[in-house]
């Protein structure tokens, strides 16, 4: 978003006058804002996947480690739940300080298969943080475009399902399909569970998500949902994902497979909810990695299921994430 301090003090002074506690906090943050991607586009903090060993690395979005630590004992493929710091805390701000031109060795050899709508806003239109209108900001933003990948699949074009987002078998069969047919050297498979929507019991009984469904910690945050149906519901998308995750280490070949997240996730720590950029909350910085392996077994054959005839658009897409 371009900076623009006109812009900024309009917004503010409607959201003071309509709310002096609430627009002076937003007027802050959005303040920091400007200091912070003008410090750590130069300087990122966290850890960059590119700098750990793996072939195949799995993204679940918005993914708590406490959460993972919660169900690991479903799955056999989780031995030890580690932690480590984000570049971000939130998909944007994690893909632009993730593929930096600094990696680009790296990330010509990985295909990237995403179900995430802000791979086309970074790599495509080059639209950079701060999503947020900020007095000022002056970053030095250094991050590939499309061509720079071995491939660059933008999933969720194709597989955007309305309300549920994008189912994640649709990006396990591609997955499956650009490792077998093209064999890279790395893969990342960005699913976009357990962000919102908490699709398993929509997937399940084949019906649109509810209202809570859709907006979960959105409606937690108003008041107007219950901490521990919400917590569920995200559990419960969690589970929906690994067991996608289990099926793509039967039907992919990898010495070294990590699964973490971009970010995590506020239930209502500290007052915080969601995963706004710039965050320094830890339960939104901090992201598991789990190591394990994967063997094909040929148990599976990918299919267009969850394919569209025509291309989504991305507003629409953002939107059901919850992120508009």
């Amino acid at each position: 978003m371009a900076t623009s301090l006109r812009k900024w003090i309009s917004e503010h002074y409607e959201q003071i006058r309509d709310d002096p506690v609430r627009g002076a906090l937003h007027a802050a943050y959005t303040t920091y804002l400007g200091t912070w991607y003008t410090l750590s586009s130069r300087v990122p903090v966290g850890t960059n996947v590119f700098d750990e060993d793996w072939d195949v690395l799995v993204i679940l979005d918005a993914c708590r480690p406490d959460v993972l630590k919660d169900v690991a004992d479903e799955y056999e493929f989780i031995d030890d739940v580690e932690t480590k710091w984000s570049v971000g805390s939130h998909s944007h701000e994690w893909m632009v300080q993730t593929f930096r031109t600094k990696y680009a060795e790296q990330i010509g050899n990985t295909a990237y298969i995403s179900g995430n709508g802000h791979t086309h806003e970074t790599f495509v239109d080059r639209e950079f943080p701060p999503d947020e209108s900020v007095p000022f900001c002056w970053p030095k933003w250094d991050v590939v475009d499309e061509s720079a990948f071995f491939e660059l699949d933008m999933v969720w074009e194709r597989a955007h399902q309305g309300k549920l987002g994008v189912p994640p078998r649709a990006i396990t069969d591609r997955t499956i399909e650009v490792h077998r047919e093209s064999d890279p050297d790395r893969i990342i498979a960005h699913y976009m569970q357990p962000h919102i929507p908490y699709i398993a019991g929509a997937l399940a009984e084949d019906r649109e998500p509810t209202e809570v469904e859709a907006k979960g910690w959105k409606l937690l945050e108003s008041g107007e949902a219950d901490r521990d149906e919400v917590w569920n519901l995200y559990e419960d998308t969690l589970r929906l994902v690994l067991d996608e995750v289990e099926l793509l280490l039967e039907n992919v070949d990898a010495d070294d497979v990590c699964i973490t997240a971009d970010h995590g996730n506020a239930f209502g720590e500290y007052s915080f909810y969601g995963h706004p950029e710039g965050s320094p909350l830890r339960v939104i910085k901090t992201v598991p990695w789990v190591r394990t392996s994967a063997v094909d077994s040929a148990t599976h054959e990918p299919s267009d299921e969850y394919l569209n005839e025509t291309a989504v658009d991305i507003q629409d897409h953002l939107k059901d994430l919850g992120y508009m």
